[in-house]
């Protein structure tokens, strides 16, 4: 402001607005507003922040309004004008959105999966349940750790695996999945899907409710999604380029073994702290009983939690929510072993050498191959007491 002068007043408010809606960092609104009382005004007033956090994150058309419950908030003004009421509304959401951005931007990334929830379907449960894809190994202590479907006939059967997040929201910037090898089969085939897809949202009825049943269309039925991702292929590579299968007309192609990444074109709000990966279409066929499965060994989720700072509501029958500033502070990055899936990883493998302590045989039983742990380790002693004579 040059000799006192303001250029917001030389130019109309269009004009004005205009320059300012092409901001596309949020940091440089919040340095504006600072600048004079009228400028901050302007930004206020005109709801600047809240458009640009929509802009950035579309999922946000659905907030209802903003609350703020933590300490500094200074709540609803119960009389006064209906202009200074207006005002204050304004003003809380202006400072909401300013953090908000600012968390969505800076806060700590890491694992986000707090606990798998259910899968559309699982071949024996609880050996090959969703609750294995937490863990980073495909095998724990000789078993072998992984979620496998049911076998299907018909290899366009989709299948879904659906979990929380650790918090109501996450900025969710990747999704990693990995096939899982059947390495105690013959040819050691990989039984992957030919493509993901993700949703995010929040659940409809009770949690409770949801992890106990079990349903092909629960998708569908037991949560409302407000994010729908584009269709990713998995991994795959040419086995033999000049020769194609009789019955699809495709190359014929073989699968990756490896924490496939994907990254999402753009950053994602995930509003209720729920994660569903469509796999979709078979691609391994059992030999032994001619039925094509799908078998995940890993899942992680990368993003930005924005929980204890920030909660919602959701409302009944409606797709609208409330965005609640909870806390002004910037979170501290937790540990990543107190992370859900480290502690059940440990669990686990506390387990296992317990059973191995007392003594006890562990049977692995996989698609029909049984060996005993007890056997291997008598083998051993054979070869062993050979060596010394």
């Amino acid at each position: 402001m040059k000799n006192g002068l303001d250029f917001l007043n030389l130019l109309n408010c269009d004009v004005s607005l205009k320059i300012l809606t092409n901001l596309e960092d949020p940091s440089d609104l919040v340095r504006f507003s600072a600048v004079s009382r009228s400028w901050r005004q302007f930004v206020i007033e005109n709801g600047l922040l809240k458009h640009l956090c929509r802009r950035m994150f579309p999922q946000l058309s659905r907030v209802d309004h903003v609350n703020e419950l933590c300490g500094t908030a200074k709540g609803h003004a119960e009389a006064g004008s209906s202009n200074f009421m207006e005002w204050e509304a304004l003003k809380r959401e202006h400072r909401v959105y300013a953090f908000f951005a600012r968390g969505c931007l800076s806060f700590a990334l890491r694992e986000c999966i707090y606990e798998a929830i259910i899968a559309s379907s699982t071949d024996n449960d609880p050996e090959e349940g969703i609750h294995n894809t937490l863990e980073p190994r495909d095998r724990v202590a000789r078993r072998a750790s992984y979620w496998s479907s049911k076998g299907q006939s018909n290899p366009a059967v989709p299948e879904t695996l659906t979990y929380r997040l650790c918090a109501d929201l996450c900025v969710i910037t990747e999704i990693n999945v990995r096939p899982f090898q059947a390495y105690f089969q013959i040819g050691k085939p990989i039984y992957s899907a030919n493509s993901v897809r993700f949703r995010m949202g929040h659940v409809k009825s009770c949690m409770d409710n949801i992890v106990k049943e079990s349903c092909q269309d629960c998708g569908n039925e037991k949560f409302a999604w407000t994010y729908t991702s584009q269709e990713f292929p998995m991994a795959q590579f040419c086995n033999n380029p000049k020769r194609s299968t009789a019955d699809s007309g495709f190359f014929l192609r073989k699968q990756e073994n490896c924490l496939q990444n994907f990254r999402l074109p753009e950053p994602v709000l995930c509003i209720g702290g729920i994660l569903q990966i469509e796999l979709l279409g078979r691609v391994q066929r059992q030999e032994m009983d001619s039925l094509y499965y799908i078998c995940v060994s890993h899942v992680k989720v990368v993003g930005r939690p924005l929980s204890p700072a920030f909660g919602i509501q959701t409302f009944e029958h409606s797709e609208k929510f409330v965005l609640e500033a909870l806390s002004y502070k910037q979170p501290t990055s937790p540990a990543q072993s107190s992370s859900a899936p480290t502690l059940q990883m440990r669990v686990r493998d506390l387990e296992q050498i317990l059973n191995l302590l007392r003594g006890n045989v562990v049977n692995v039983v996989e698609y029909g191959y049984e060996w005993e742990i007890e056997d291997e380790e008598s083998d051993e002693e054979d070869e062993d007491e050979e060596d010394r004579e």
